[in-house]
């Protein structure tokens, strides 16, 4: 697994199965997969070189034509799953590690003021459920299932649930099982 690219392991996410170059193309009818393939290309290639202009140009268009205000900027372990199209809003300055899922609606956001200003750091094997908002400088650990609609500006330890508005967490040993699916 180690030899495969960061591109095969997002769409390995998506179906359990290592795709060709072909294969992925061909699956990149589907919006989401088709954003994180140039998402993953303008994060290939230096902010100022031909190439680098060139996919941020795609990129942009695509933020658009999708919904999805992700930017070559962020720090995106291997493995993202984005379980829906449109609405989806990331700071360019948030790390998320590998093997996480974000729903649709999905808000992770620079707090700019305060005692938590800054931006989130999400953990490996996290999940976001539909509409959820994350902000300010907290840490989410791994292995942490944020459910729809919660608002979350603390710190989540690991394992553990996060439900609500205002969020409350409970710990959970298992919390992402069966909603994080083909880790790599």
């Amino acid at each position: 697994m180690s030899g495969k690219t960061i591109i095969q392991k997002d769409f390995y996410r998506e179906s359990g199965k290592w795709l060709s170059v072909q294969e992925i193309w061909a699956k990149c009818v589907n919006p989401n997969l088709h954003f994180i393939y140039i998402l993953r290309k303008a994060q290939q290639f230096p902010k100022k070189s031909v190439r680098g202009v060139f996919w941020r140009w795609v990129l942009r268009h695509h933020q658009i034509k999708y919904g999805f205000q992700i930017y070559p900027e962020t720090q995106i372990g291997p493995g993202l799953y984005l379980g829906h199209w449109g609405t989806l809003v990331i700071n360019p300055k948030a790390v998320i590690g590998k093997n996480c899922n974000i729903a649709q609606g999905v808000t992770i956001a620079q707090a700019n003021r305060g005692k938590k200003e800054g931006v989130p750091r999400i953990g490996d094997e996290v999940w976001i459920g539909p509409n959820a908002v994350v902000v300010g400088n907290i840490t989410i650990g791994d292995n942490v299932l944020i459910a729809p609609n919660a608002y979350v500006n603390f710190d989540v330890p690991p394992n553990s649930l996060v439900i609500g508005n205002p969020a409350k967490i409970t710990p959970y040993e298992n919390a992402t099982e069966g909603y994080i699916n083909n880790k790599v």
